[in-house]
């Protein structure tokens, strides 16, 4: 048997060499986004994730003013087709563990010869690289992540194959709207409730940083990064976003999103809770139900057909039951994969 494994490994080693050779890498740019959107399309076809996005998100993207687009990231041609791509994102304003993102997929049709393998090294290589050259994060345990459907049997043996184990787990979970107008939940003493401004932009980003910071993988938001990620991106929804504010103080929020993208594709318009958050000293008032009544009516009157949310199942605010209790159900289930940056990937297991 181990010299059968032997030959498997050989092989492997031999099918990723074939499979990267003849194909060109270079860094994405605005060049590459239509290439790129049938990438994307091509995967989603297969994969059925419900991972939509239009050209706007991916320039989007590119146009982090964080993202050094030159070293951490990459694109795989053959010929003009874009047949895989690679994304790292730095952790900046990293408290307890230094977690880079990395963003990566290959084209169906050329899976199972090395790529996905080739990729996992190339982001382990420039997450080991970040994480040593910035000060703020060298301190911190450097880890990779990947995110994926818990369902995805090839990403779990890519993941697992490469060092990585199971880290969180993820529900996105969907409200119908077609059923009665919810009633209203009485906002906390003292408080009342406005439409998002951008006179509130700041406090909502310093009611944000309080409110995340005791949950996993926070990163403290810097004005920059709160534009880039959350009310700047073409997503975020203002009118249907709410506050609760007491005095000039946002003590809770709820921030809805809207993929247009998925809109086009399924003919059907989602509603989706992208950040709600409490300040910890206004925790069980009732805000947070407050703020989710008023949004399923809005979102109802709006034309919405669903409401939706991403929960971490591990929510320290106990966040997951809250939901099933307001009558959202699970759809989808996803799976976050870590590995510690010093571990060696191995060069089989490819995908």
């Amino acid at each position: 048997m181990q010299g059968q494994d032997d030959a498997h490994r050989q092989d492997d080693a031999r099918g990723q060499d074939d499979a990267v050779r003849g194909l060109t890498a270079r860094p994405l740019s605005r060049d590459a986004v239509s290439a790129w959107l049938e990438l994307h399309e091509a995967v989603e076809r297969i994969d059925r994730a419900g991972e939509h996005v239009d050209a706007a998100e991916l320039v989007e993207v590119l146009e982090d003013p964080k993202l050094d687009l030159a070293r951490d990231s990459t694109g795989w041609w053959d010929g003009e087709r874009l047949v895989a791509y690679g994304v790292l994102h730095t952790p900046h304003g990293a408290s307890d563990a230094a977690r880079f993102g990395g963003d990566a997929a290959v084209h169906p049709a050329l899976r199972r010869r090395g790529l996905g393998t080739g990729l996992v090294n190339w982001l382990a290589d420039r997450a080991a690289a970040r994480h040593a050259e910035n000060p703020e994060l060298a301190d911190l345990k450097g880890e990779l992540l990947l995110d994926g459907l818990a369902g995805d049997e090839g990403l779990r043996r890519l993941a697992e194959n490469c060092g990585f184990a199971p880290s969180r787990w993820w529900f996105t979970m969907k409200h119908p709207l077609d059923s009665d107008r919810p009633d209203p939940r009485p906002a906390p003493e003292g408080t009342r409730s406005v439409p998002y401004g951008p006179e509130h932009d700041e406090a909502t980003r310093l009611a944000h940083n309080d409110a995340f910071r005791d949950h996993w993988n926070f990163t403290e938001l810097d004005r920059a990064d709160w534009h880039t990620r959350v009310t700047g991106a073409g997503a975020f929804r203002p009118a249907m976003s709410r506050l609760l504010v007491a005095g000039d103080e946002v003590v809770a929020y709820l921030l809805a999103e809207e993929n247009d993208a998925k809109t086009a594709a399924t003919g059907r318009r989602d509603c989706h809770v992208g950040y709600l958050g409490t300040r910890r000293a206004w925790r069980g008032r009732g805000a947070a139900p407050a703020l989710l009544a008023e949004l399923l009516g809005a979102a109802r009157d709006a034309g919405y057909d669903t409401a939706s949310l991403t929960v971490d199942t591990a929510n320290p605010s106990g966040a997951l039951g809250f939901y099933q209790q307001t009558g959202f159900t699970v759809d989808r289930e996803s799976v976050t994969y870590a590995r510690p940056l010093e571990a060696a990937v191995p060069e089989d297991g490819a995908r």
